[in-house]
């Protein structure tokens, strides 16, 4: 008789909570407020707006259960129409306002951003603001890779500076049953080769990590990015949304991860890269490049979180783990002019609060719902 398969008796797990429900949870921007004289913006445990995260499409090629599961994300499920989603031009405007409050790094995401047309357009566009200090943006984009190979060169070419792409296998069955898609994980790996090519750098590789689905993957995927240039950062598999069936006992603490890797190359801790980064980086004692560990449930790292996330739709999310957005959109096709927007932004960030990785666990906590992670990007 065959073992159980992890992932199919994961999936069966999942709660069908339409993302609808969430696209409706919306609350208005707070009242405008006077902006701080020079400084940092700060929220109310003293961390600055540093990071927009830009979704641009809630659409994704891949149909990944950590994120969005065929059975919530099927054939009948409702995307957006294109009239809700932001236009290039609105994007950039409020990229240009957060710019102002001391965002440095505009990350785009999505679903998977490489299915929004022209993607390049808004690259060019977001390449030409500026930041506070007069410099240009640091601007990323966290992709599949199914797409880059055509896109690559467009991109880096209009201002693109770097790129993160998704690969949780190397073995071309895992990699289609975790990916739920027809795409060769060839097609991944070429994309990261043309993203080289092109000088998009430093690229990095995320591995979501999940016990018994695809751990023995961990050290493979790390024998194949060795001496390549590529960070490749493991992640602790997380509650995000409410369809990916998240179960703690999944989790392969990054703990594990690093000693299974250290056993067979010793690495030399580098540390966190600048505050409010995600991952804790080590060397490889070897000189053959670097890993990550990204550990949100074991090592929560809410504590210098600077980033606020900005929907397809125009909402605005303080946490990854949100229950609600705030709706940006109506601002901006009411005709408000830039000073408005600008202090209601301000006090979006002033009144955050968010610490849900801290709190993880505690009572009511972990049944609240949550905004997909397909909606807003990771």
């Amino acid at each position: 008789m065959s073992s159980p398969d992890p992932l199919a008796a994961s999936r069966r797990l999942i709660r069908l909570t339409p993302a609808s429900d969430f696209r409706n949870a919306a609350r208005p921007l707070p009242e405008p407020v006077s902006l701080p004289i020079g400084g940092a913006l700060l929220d109310t445990r003293s961390r600055p707006l540093r990071d927009l995260r830009i979704s641009v499409t809630d659409r994704c090629n891949f149909r990944c259960g950590y994120c969005m599961p065929r059975e919530a994300f099927g054939k009948d499920h409702a995307f957006l129409p294109q009239t809700a989603l932001l236009s290039f031009e609105e994007i950039a405007r409020v990229a240009r306002l957060m710019l102002s409050l001391g965002v440095t790094t505009l990350r785009l995401t999505g679903g998977e951003p490489l299915l929004r047309k022209d993607l390049e357009r808004l690259v060019a566009l977001l390449a030409s603001l500026r930041t506070r200090d007069g410099s240009a943006p640091d601007i990323a984009l966290t992709t599949n890779g199914s797409l880059l190979r055509r896109k690559a060169r467009a991109l880096r070419d209009a201002g693109l500076n770097r790129v993160t792409v998704s690969l949780d296998a190397l073995s071309p069955e895992r990699f289609a049953r975790m990916s739920d898609s027809p795409i060769a994980v060839a097609d991944v790996l070429d994309g990261i080769a043309a993203a080289q090519e092109v000088g998009l750098g430093p690229i990095k590789v995320n591995m979501v990590v999940q016990k018994g689905v695809n751990d023995t993957e961990i050290e493979p995927m790390a024998a194949h990015f060795r001496n390549t240039g590529i960070e490749l950062r493991f992640i602790e598999f997380m509650d995000v949304g409410n369809t990916n069936a998240w179960q703690r006992d999944q989790v392969l603490p990054s703990g594990v991860v690093r000693e299974r890797l250290a056993a067979r190359w010793p690495l030399q801790t580098i540390g966190v890269p600048r505050p409010g980064a995600t991952a804790e980086r080590c060397s490889y004692a070897d000189g053959a490049g670097q890993v990550g560990f990204i550990s949100s449930v074991t090592a929560p790292f809410c504590g210098d979180c600077t980033r606020l996330r900005l929907s397809t739709d125009g909402r605005l999310y303080t946490c990854l783990f949100a229950s609600h957005g705030h709706d940006l959109r109506a601002l901006l096709r009411a005709g408000e002019d830039d000073d408005t927007i600008r202090s209601r932004l301000a006090a979006l960030w002033q009144q955050r609060a968010d610490r849900y990785s801290e709190l993880r666990g505690r009572v009511g906590m972990d049944e609240r719902e949550r905004i997909e992670m397909s909606f807003i990007g990771g």
